[in-house]
């Protein structure tokens, strides 16, 4: 069993959420739920959503 290229990409893109919004990304993988496919490949069945620039910014001035 490995991670599909999704999962990865899910993966990535948590990572680089609690890196611009200063977070731990521990809550984040902990919720991700994972389902194989066919070819025995991981899936995340709950992907980060993508967040504007000015969302990210928003949050980091309401947390100051």
């Amino acid at each position: 069993m490995k991670l599909s290229h999704q999962a990865m990409g899910a993966i990535m893109m948590a990572l680089q959420n609690s890196i611009l919004e200063q977070s731990d990304i521990v809550p984040v993988l902990e919720d991700f739920d994972f389902d194989i496919t066919d070819n025995d490949d991981l899936v995340v069945m709950n992907p980060p959503q993508a967040k504007t620039i000015s969302e990210i910014e928003e949050k980091l001035a309401a947390d100051a």
